[in-house]
């Protein structure tokens, strides 16, 4: 489990890719707290380090992953937000995120406003049910307030801190960014279903 509180920007050093998945390896401090199959949030999405040591980790992405989330396209020099899993005792500063990415979102629209930053980004309307004004998403792994949300989009508001330290704040029209709804609004969804089935029939 993780909180969504981004602890180092990354670089991707290599992507190797084949008919079978990806194999990245990153750059960062933070491997030397990595063990040889110990959990990491990649932009969000949960990865097995299969390789670490100072200054580095691998870690590999299969099919489905590349074809959910944004680590497809990833290029040597992008720069990833990281966050390694929540340990028992540890505060909750950010909201539940499990590193499971629901799918993606495209940034549609940036605008300032004043110290802070507004992102508008479209996603699908199967996913915008689970988003509430004022409740939690990740976008590419960083826990952040909905400050309003329609039928196929929502918004957040950036604050200095984040934009500094994670790469949302290099987010220009058409990034795409890994999503994942508050787990609470799904687990809500799929044990009401059948009494929404039943009033249906």
């Amino acid at each position: 489990m993780f909180t969504g509180l981004i602890q180092d920007l990354g670089t991707v050093e290599e992507v190797s890719r084949s008919t079978d998945g990806a194999r990245l390896r990153i750059s960062t401090p933070l491997a030397a707290q990595l063990r040889s199959g110990d959990s990491v949030a990649v932009n969000g999405v949960c990865l097995t380090a299969t390789v670490a040591a100072d200054g580095g980790f691998e870690a590999e992405a299969m099919n489905q992953t590349l074809e959910i989330t944004s680590l497809g396209p990833l290029a040597t020099g992008d720069a990833v937000n990281l966050e390694l899993p929540l340990r028992a005792g540890e505060p909750l500063g950010g909201h539940i995120v499990q590193g499971h990415v629901d799918g993606t979102a495209e940034v549609a629209e940036v605008t300032e406003d004043g110290f802070a930053r507004r992102l508008r980004a479209t996603v699908s309307p199967e996913l915008a049910r689970h988003v509430v004004e004022r409740g939690s998403v990740a976008l590419d792994g960083v826990s952040l307030t909905v400050s309003a949300a329609g039928e196929d989009w929502l918004e957040v508001s950036l604050i200095p801190e984040t934009l500094e330290r994670t790469n949302l704040g290099r987010a220009q029209p058409g990034t795409v960014l890994n999503l994942e709804t508050d787990v609470v609004a799904k687990y809500v969804e799929r044990l009401m279903s059948p009494l929404r089935r039943k009033e249906e029939s």
